[in-house]
């Protein structure tokens, strides 16, 4: 039993040892000069891959560990893919340092580091897609399990953070995404340790005495970040739409059309500072804007000129998503809402003091004295006689009842035959009937 005991001694100490340094001469091959740190922090936005992807590409060209320090509910798949599979390309070491969660679009960046830490009360997992349907459930749950095969790591336990139909006993029932807890990522080979700070980490992967290079965002990276934003973004389009269509309805160059400009300006910056739009996009929604403004001020009429104006704004819209159904549903929203704010402001407007300026509210009717202009069109061609001359004004008998006249210019004596040949309102011309 004792040489036994020795055993169990020995290939214990040997698998500490292993264990110890197993993690140092991961990296022996690469020998980085430095360690580069990267925060992924807040929202998966385009704006945020732009940052993490030119850390990384400035890691890979100067041989620099990469220190990914992650805290995100998650953000966009797409951003969170291209982050993914620049990773997985990456020929210097790449840590995760999960500080407080990596949920969603977050996890798929996490899982797909060669070496994973975790802070104490962390979480790892809740990677359902939106929208939940079949295809998109298929799709992100391949991506997570093949992710994190490609480190050894279970492919069922990632699957679990998207599909909640998968069951692992002991670990995530039925009906149930899967959340790792820091101490469960720990046991099912997750995460490499747990750990509070930044210098243990360091310490672990044998990175502790390099120089540690902070990559902070630069401005257009934060800027693409803020406007792509998907609240942001729907926000300036509908501001942009407003002002717009006030402008086009009330010409000159004010306020209303300045700050559509400005909008729109931001809301397509965005996209070409995040490399989801080209200059090309924006020249569209220009030409699309000139055909509207020729068709209303200078060959009025709903004519072909206005449907392609039309048609060449929608189309630039469009073309600055990177799916359809964003698209569309980006577009629905601000039209409808567009729509309900120029009706609310039209009715609020018709009521205030500055619609009179513009309107006569005055109302001349009869309950209050006022009679209309009487019709007297069927007088032409009746004859009549003058009851006094006409200098040129005078007054006209017609049939049994009197009218005041004006003559053609002549003066026509009193007890003449005249005939009406004009009327315009009440004013009745005659001539003298020979």
């Amino acid at each position: 039993m004792d040489r036994k005991a020795a055993q169990v001694s020995l290939i214990s100490t040997v698998m500490a040892f292993a264990l110890m340094f197993g993690a140092a001469s991961c990296f022996a091959q690469i020998q980085p000069a430095q360690v580069y740190v990267i925060s992924v922090d807040g929202t998966v936005e385009l704006g945020l891959s732009q940052y993490v992807l030119r850390g990384l590409k400035q890691a890979q060209q100067d041989q620099a560990a990469v220190l990914l320090e992650i805290n995100t509910f998650g953000g966009r798949v797409d951003a969170a893919t291209e982050i993914r599979d620049y990773i997985l390309r990456m020929e210097t070491p790449v840590i995760a340092f999960v500080r407080e969660r990596a949920i969603s679009a977050g996890a798929l960046i996490a899982i797909a580091a060669p070496h994973i830490a975790m802070a104490p009360g962390s979480t790892l997992g809740a990677a359902e897609p939106r929208p939940v349907d079949p295809k998109s459930v298929s799709y992100v749950r391949a991506e997570f399990a093949a992710t994190a095969q490609r480190h050894g790591r279970d492919p069922n336990i990632a699957a679990a953070m998207v599909d909640a139909d998968i069951v692992i006993d002991g670990l995530v029932g039925p009906g149930k995404l899967l959340t790792l807890t820091a101490q469960d990522a720990v046991k099912y080979g997750y995460a490499d340790l747990m750990t509070n700070y930044r210098t243990d980490v360091l310490a672990h992967y044998a990175l502790d005495q390099l120089p540690v290079v902070e990559i902070e965002r630069n401005w257009a990276e934060r800027l693409a970040g803020f406007v792509t934003d998907p609240t942001v973004s729907q926000i300036l389009l509908i501001i942009g739409f407003l002002g717009l269509i006030i402008e086009l309805l009330s010409p000159g160059i004010g306020l209303p059309g300045l700050v559509g400009v400005l909008a729109m300006g931001l809301f397509f910056g965005g996209r070409i500072l995040a490399g989801l739009a080209g200059m090309e996009v924006v020249a569209l929604f220009v030409i699309g804007i000139i055909m509207l403004i020729a068709e209303i001020f200078f060959i009025p009429g709903v004519g072909l000129v206005g449907v392609l104006g039309v048609i060449s704004v929608l189309a630039s819209i469009f073309l600055a998503f990177d799916n359809f159904t964003a698209a569309l549903t980006s577009l629905a929203v601000t039209l409808v809402v567009t729509a309900a704010i120029i009706v609310v402001l039209w009715k609020r407007f018709t009521k205030s003091k500055a619609w009179s300026r513009f309107v006569l509210l005055t109302r001349e009717e009869k309950s209050l004295g006022y009679k209309g202009v009487r019709d007297y069109s069927s007088l032409v061609g009746q004859i009549g006689v003058t009851v006094s001359a006409l200098r040129p004004a005078g007054i006209v008998k017609i049939g049994d009842h009197r009218y005041d006249v004006v003559s053609d210019g002549n003066f026509i004596p009193s007890d003449r035959k005249v005939k009406v040949v004009h009327v315009e309102g009440n004013r009745i011309v005659v001539t003298e009937v020979n």
